[in-house]
């Protein structure tokens, strides 16, 4: 299924050259305002060189801007920027219809119960995500 939702994702993504990591970043973001790397690893699951990498590259572009943290100077902060503000906004659209489409295959109350399935799932693995809860 991921890697369907991944083909899918970069068939209607692709004209805006994010990655579907780079995305949900951009997405966690615009939710939360800032976070430092080591947070955003932990929302999305993955290990923090992967999640630095990506969020490089993203302010390599102008999307993501990463400074020190006056608190603690090993740490970066990141903010999604008015350009990759913009950027979410316009791939917003495509990238739902990704997730549409790959679920279309079932009806409207399957896709509810598989949403919760998956919602549970994630929050069992919340060692994996710091204290990160999906609702």
């Amino acid at each position: 299924m991921h890697q369907i939702h991944v083909s899918l994702f970069a068939e209607r993504c692709a004209v805006f050259g994010v990655t579907p990591l780079q995305y949900s970043l951009l997405s966690i973001l615009r939710d939360l305002g800032e976070a430092d790397q080591t947070t955003l690893a932990g929302a999305v699951a993955l290990d923090r060189t992967t999640t630095t990498g990506a969020l490089k590259r993203l302010a390599a572009r102008g999307f993501v801007s990463r400074s020190t943290s006056p608190m603690d100077r090993r740490a970066q902060i990141c903010r999604l920027t008015s350009e990759g503000a913009a950027l979410h906004g316009l791939m917003e659209p495509a990238a739902r219809l990704a997730h549409a489409v790959t679920v279309e295959a079932l009806t409207p109350a399957e896709q509810d119960h598989l949403t919760k399935l998956l919602r549970r799932v994630i929050n069992g693995h919340e060692h994996r995500r710091g204290q990160a809860i999906i609702e």
